[in-house]
Formats: structure tokens, sequence, C-alpha cells
């Protein structure tokens, strides 16, 4: 960790980091920003053993390193693993908060608080991604391309990111509200097989979102701004 000074650096330099960070809740996505000491305090662990946890960390997982990956190769992975996920996702939870809300919402009032939650993050996701499809990501592209760049209708590349950073940040508010209502996703005895399946589904979206907003934020998005600055002339 000595060339990382923020969780969202670590994330970044040592990819098999994120399951560790997810599962003692540093967030790396929207505060990637947060020092890690600072991070490993509030977590109530030293720098040191969160070393020691990441390089216990199984080999073979998921997580890669983005260094050599083109802006659109990262753009793709978005779409077809994040975005295709997350709207299928947020479907399926929709039908799944009204039918558990309905059948345990007298004993577990906050079912319905969660319901509209799922229903306010519905409401900021999918247009939010859209926004990123037709508007960001083809502009992108053109930079992917090289060459002269047309100045585009937003001006700089940061003005959209900009908004684009604010709405992760209100997504990831909702999901902690979400948590916070579900009290970490802990069910309840009386839990039915879609409750059971509606909370894990809960806490699946979460980790895919953290890890969505990671990879845009401080991934593509840097890189995004620092080859639109890219003087004439320098290979972007």
């Amino acid at each position: 960790m000595q060339n990382s000074n923020t969780v969202a650096e670590l994330a970044i330099a040592m990819p098999a980091a994120i399951p560790v960070l997810e599962r003692l809740k540093i967030d790396y996505c929207c505060h990637g920003n947060q020092p890690i000491e600072q991070a490993c305090s509030r977590a109530g662990i030293t720098p040191e053993q969160l070393v020691t946890l990441i390089q216990s960390e199984p080999a073979g997982g998921e997580e890669r390193s983005w260094d050599a990956a083109t802006l659109m190769e990262i753009v793709r992975f978005i779409l077809s693993t994040h975005h295709a996920y997350t709207r299928s996702t947020l479907q399926t939870l929709g039908e799944l908060a009204a039918k558990v809300s309905r059948k345990h919402g007298p004993h577990h009032p906050e079912l319905m608080t969660i319901e509209r939650l799922v229903a306010a993050l519905t409401d900021d996701l999918m247009p939010h991604m859209m926004k990123e499809e037709q508007i960001l990501f083809p502009y992108f592209e053109q930079l992917d391309r090289g060459g002269e760049v047309p100045l585009p209708f937003f001006g700089s590349v940061r003005n959209p990111i900009r908004l684009m950073m604010a709405e992760h940040d209100a997504a990831g508010e909702k999901m902690a509200e979400i948590r916070a209502a579900s009290n970490d996703y802990s069910l309840p005895a009386d839990a039915c097989t879609s409750f059971t399946a509606f909370y894990k589904m809960l806490a699946a979206i979460e980790e895919d979102l953290h890890r969505h907003i990671h990879l845009e934020n401080n991934v593509l998005f840097p890189r995004a701004i620092a080859m639109e600055s890219a003087p004439a002339g320098v290979a972007r």
C-alpha cells in the first residue's frame, strides 16, 4: 500500500482489496477519497491488519486491473456486466418489494420504507444509466479513437461527469438507507422464501453498485478527463 494514500487508490492498485473492503464496509467508491488510515480507524482495524487481510484473500477472484484497458473496453464491461445486471435486478426487486411488503408489512413496517426506497433507487438509476449510454459513453468512444474530437454540446467532459458522480452519491445514500432500514439485511424469524430472496438480492445489488461506481468514479472518469485534456498531438 506504499503508493496508495486513499481507499480508492488502494482499490485501483490492488483489486484484490475490493472484497475485503466490502466485508469491512469501507467505502471505496462514492467516498473513496478518504485516507486509508482514517477508513481503517472507522472500521476498527489498523492499516497493517488491512494489509494482512488483503494478502490472505484467495487468489483467482473476479477482480482485475484496468491499467492497460482502453476507455471503450471499460465501457463495454460496464454495459455488459453492471448496467445489464442493474436493470434486470431492479425490475425483480420492485416486484419482490411489493410482494413481501404486502405479506409481511403489517408485522414488519420497515418493509414499506424499503419498498419506497427501492422505487426511488430505480427512478434514479434507470435514467442515470440512459444518460451515460446516450451522451457520455459515445463521447468516450470519440476520445478513444484519438485525433481531433469535436467540441461536445456539454463543453468539457468534466460537466456531465460531475453530474454523474453526484447521482452516484445519491444512489449510494439510498442503498445505505435500505441497509439501515433492514438492519444490515437481517432476516426475522418469520421470513418466507420471498423475504429471504429479497434481502439477498438487496445485498447483492449493493455490492455490485459499489464496484460499478468505483470503476466509473475512480478509473473511467479520471481517464476520460485526462484524455480530453491532453494537448493536440499527444497520444491519448
